[in-house]
């Protein structure tokens, strides 16, 4: 693990691939897990959003976590 957070996805979720693409082209290094291949992900994805297996859902070192953020919020949070 060498990105500065982790974000749960799927293969088939727009928005994830619509954000990693973003991210991509900000410079933003990051790790990915797919909820579909590793049950125990997806349990923590439900854990941060109230039951509910939404992602993209970007987990952070202090545990904090935001649920399809956009760009802008990635960066405003990595920089606070």
């Amino acid at each position: 693990m060498s990105g500065q957070f982790t974000m749960y996805s799927t293969p088939w979720c727009g928005y994830c691939h619509r954000l990693k693409g973003q991210l991509t082209r900000e410079g933003i290094e990051f790790d990915e897990v797919d909820i579909e291949a590793d049950p125990d992900s997806a349990q923590l994805v439900e854990r941060a959003n109230g039951g509910s297996q939404t992602v993209p859902t970007l987990v952070f070192a202090d545990g904090s976590a935001l649920t399809n953020p956009s760009v802008a919020q990635v960066k405003a949070k990595l920089a606070g």
